[in-house]
């Protein structure tokens, strides 16, 4: 597929023409690299065969999906099966912390083929952070601008490009080239660079609150000078490309969702803040006004300690606390007491705990938390509700973030 630029093309590829379209890329991804033919796809869409038949002839022409062999039939000519192609379009996932941007570039599959992380402070202005994302965002890109599908930009400020397989020594040249800018340099507003894939779009996930739909800020935790910014529409501006941004709970959520984790369940995230995404019977969970996983700043000791909202005696100020006096037992204690209302107000299936805290001393964390959990089942006569760290590491909430933009492509409403 042609290199495509501009939000015009990044926009016409994530509305992907029709819901029926949608409907059999996502088959076409979950069935991975064996392909699946035109008579399935039309028996598990309930389309008609001539339907399948424009809608993949469509998608291949698009370049998001190709021949994969042909397979046996029960009776008759082998069947064609087709692949999803992986490499035909891209997204970028940012996870804003409020001293780090990590920014990930992933696969039409969500597979990671670029990251790039750095240092960042979210309280340094908007013109400082703006440029911080854009630069983020053009190093994780840079992959496309090599055409080499596997190259992984590192996380280290001293950047190199490598490859697995070994790429060759031009490439690997290229895609250093590419990347090699600075903390300080400022980008163009419109398209990035021509690359050989689609850039669908950016997906930004950082601390709430905020306005999910409209992408404006509210008075951000710790950060209330960002209040009312409009933080999507000033990234679009810059990148050239579509903007979708959420808070950073309700991304990993989503994230988590995408990649099998079923049922109802509460991600928990201890870092530099806390706070949880909901997912109630299979969608993210966001509220009316996003407002929805304020997790940490519900309040459980009256007259507490002050929390940088405002308040006093959250959640988050009591863990925090307890986080920087070495007191992980007493950390987790408290987590696991917040993680306790959740469950006796939603009735979830599981919690899982992510963030660079829970990371530091995972068992400690998985082990306080179910204790608590688990003496609430005993009074309760339920079964306890499990606690298991959440998959992906550090990388969670970019990758989660990479899904907002991907969701919507696959038919998946909630991104």
């Amino acid at each position: 597929m042609g290199g495509m630029t501009g939000a015009g093309a990044g926009a016409n590829l994530l509305a992907l023409r029709s819901h029926n379209a949608a409907l059999v890329l996502d088959l076409l991804r979950t069935a991975g690299s064996d392909g699946i033919s035109r008579l399935e796809l039309a028996e598990r869409t309930g389309l008609t065969p001539q339907a399948v038949s424009k809608i993949t002839a469509r998608l291949r022409e698009d370049g998001l999906a190709a021949e994969a062999g042909r397979r046996a039939s029960t009776g008759g000519k082998p069947r064609t099966v087709l692949r999803l192609v992986p490499e035909a379009a891209y997204a970028v996932g940012v996870h804003l912390d409020r001293d780090e941007v990590r920014a990930v570039l992933v696969d039409l599959r969500g597979t990671v083929v670029g990251e790039r992380r750095a240092a960042l402070d979210l309280g340094a202005g908007a013109g400082a952070v703006l440029t911080a994302v854009t630069d983020a965002v053009r190093v994780a890109d840079a992959v496309r601008a090599t055409g080499a599908d596997a190259v992984r930009v590192p996380v280290t400020d001293a950047v190199r490009a490598t490859r697995a397989d070994a790429v060759a020594e031009a490439v690997r040249a290229k895609a250093a080239e590419a990347v090699r800018v600075t903390a300080t340099e400022a980008l163009p507003a419109g398209p990035l660079l021509a690359r050989a894939g689609s850039l669908l779009g950016v997906g930004v996930a950082l601390p709430g609150p905020l306005d999910h739909v409209r992408g404006v800020l509210h008075r951000v935790t710790g950060f209330p000078e960002w209040d009312g910014f409009p933080l999507r529409e000033a990234l679009a501006e810059r990148l050239g490309v579509p903007v979708v941004v959420d808070k950073d709970t309700n991304a990993a959520a989503l994230g988590l969702a995408a990649v099998g984790e079923g049922g109802s369940f509460a991600y928990l995230h201890l870092g530099t803040g806390l706070g949880a995404g909901l997912v109630i019977g299979g969608s993210v969970h966001r509220g009316a006004r996003t407002g929805a996983g304020e997790f940490g700043h519900q309040v459980i000791q009256l007259d507490g300690p002050p929390c940088t909202c405002g308040d006093r005696g959250c959640l988050e100020a009591l863990c925090l606390g307890a986080v920087a006096r070495g007191d992980v037992e007493e950390a987790a204690r408290v987590l696991g007491a917040g993680a306790a209302n959740l469950v006796g107000l939603l009735d979830i299936d599981v919690v899982l705990l992510g963030g660079r805290t829970v990371a530091a001393t995972p068992e400690a964390f998985v082990r306080g938390v179910g204790a608590v959990l688990g003496a609430r089942a005993r009074r309760t006569g339920e079964g306890a509700v499990p606690v298991r760290v959440a998959p992906g590491g550090g990388r969670v909430v970019a990758v989660g973030a990479a899904q907002l933009v991907l969701g919507p492509v696959f038919g998946r409403g909630d991104g």
